[in-house]
């Protein structure tokens, strides 16, 4: 087993692992606790009451962040004449327009974060699950990601703008970056505010029981927060 190091360790002894913190004082205390030189991610992870393998049972959407995640996002479109316009207009860094760009990425690039891509797109997408699926880029109706042109700005705007995916894995669990430990506690807090909004939002008609189970808050490398769940999913943008 790996052991931890000591700034891991002097982090770790600051957090009380037998109490449920309130989102606020998790938040705080993720900030201190984050051990890494350079600038780390906050994330929330979330252990659900919900059974994977009900195909009604599953979660997954999108929540625009309203402080964003702190980093510049490379957005791909697939698209093709009018579209490819309307999505080089809206300020995508790329538009995979032809086949010379599906053989690229069947190669192996993937130097961007999001991939949008119109209907008619479709079925040559299709052929790239391989690459895309295991990294997440692969883009889904239901994650909002495949859209008709006239929606692309809006898509592509929000992409940029801080827009995340989430959805329930195999192991009942959800994990998603809320912004950078740079970011004052206001900004997370209301990151995490309206994370926590879209995940009740998301609840399937099949839930029994209780819906989320835990909430942990942490940074890259740095130790789990336990979160009171009722506080989190009480929790509003303060204005």
């Amino acid at each position: 087993m790996a052991k931890h190091g000591k700034k891991y360790l002097a982090a770790k002894a600051k957090v009380d692992a037998g109490r449920a913190y309130s989102p606020e004082e998790a938040l705080k205390l993720a900030k201190e606790t984050s051990i890494t030189n350079f600038d780390g991610t906050v994330e929330v992870h979330l252990r659900m009451g919900l059974d994977p393998r009900q195909a009604d049972q599953q979660v997954r959407d999108v929540v625009v962040l309203p402080h964003g995640l702190g980093k510049t996002v490379r957005v791909l479109v697939f698209a093709q004449g009018e579209a490819a316009a309307i999505a080089q207009q809206a300020g995508a860094d790329y538009v995979a327009d032809s086949d010379e760009w599906i053989t690229k990425i069947q190669n192996g690039w993937t130097d961007f974060d999001v991939a949008i891509a119109t209907p008619d797109m479709m079925s040559k997408v299709g052929r790239l699950g391989r690459v895309l699926g295991p990294r997440g880029l692969m883009p889904n109706p239901k994650a909002g990601t495949v859209v008709p042109a006239d929606d692309l700005p809006r898509v592509i705007r929000e992409a940029k703008a801080g827009r995340v995916e989430f959805r329930m894995d195999k192991t009942a669990n959800i994990h998603v970056p809320i912004g950078k430990v740079s970011f004052d506690v206001d900004k997370l807090y209301a990151n995490m505010a309206a994370l926590m909004d879209a995940i009740k939002k998301a609840k399937p008609a099949a839930a029994k029981g209780t819906y989320i189970k835990r909430v942990t808050v942490t940074t890259t490398m740095g130790p789990g927060i336990r979160v009171d769940p009722i506080q989190a999913q009480s929790m509003v943008v303060k204005e």
